[in-house]
């Protein structure tokens, strides 16, 4: 945890650089070391073992690079199952999104802030997401509901923006007309 970057620190609020290729061996070794991050921090005894907060996703920037790569690995609801999405993703682009938002019922969280903020974040529910791999293959890919509000969440890191900056400061549990919220 002490080196994730905390809330304060100007990379934060930063729009990241795009990413060429083919990647630096730097580039694909931060790519790695943020999934393992995700990984261990998802293992309850390990995050026990190293003092991690359980996350999601993790976007460059939280690592204090200004690049657009974020890693996520959202699990699956059945452990039998694979992750329901378990990506690093370079350069991503929302190229459309519903209109119909979405929230987490329990709020969000960000591994770069320490303190509870709470309030609904509200998100698009659907998603369509553009993004490169490590070798530079391009992947289009259809997410929603929690899948989806993580990914914008990790996209939103890379234009430096945090998830408070969405919530309504004056109603902060109130939804919108057709908003779903998801547990």
């Amino acid at each position: 945890m002490d080196d994730i970057t905390r809330d304060g620190n100007p990379v934060l609020r930063s729009r990241a650089k795009e990413l060429n290729f083919p990647l630096s061996t730097k580039e694909i070794e931060m790519g790695h070391k943020m999934m393992e991050y995700l990984e261990v921090s998802q293992d309850e005894k390990l995050a026990e073992k190293y003092h991690l907060r359980a996350g999601v996703g993790l976007a460059a920037p939280q690592v204090g690079s200004p690049t657009r790569m974020a890693a996520v690995l959202v699990p699956a609801e059945n452990e039998e199952e694979p992750a329901a999405f378990k990506e690093i993703i370079v350069n991503p682009t929302i190229l459309s999104e519903s209109v119909q938002g979405a929230a987490l019922g329990t709020g969000e969280g960000c591994l770069s802030v320490d303190e509870d903020v709470p309030g609904y974040v509200w998100r698009h529910d659907r998603i369509k997401l553009r993004w490169f791999d490590l070798e530079g293959n391009k992947h289009i890919t259809r997410l929603k509901d929690y899948p989806a509000i993580v990914v914008q969440h990790e996209f939103d890191h890379l234009n430096g923006v945090l998830f408070y900056d969405h919530i309504n400061k004056d109603k902060r549990f109130e939804a919108p007309e057709g908003g779903v919220l998801i547990n």
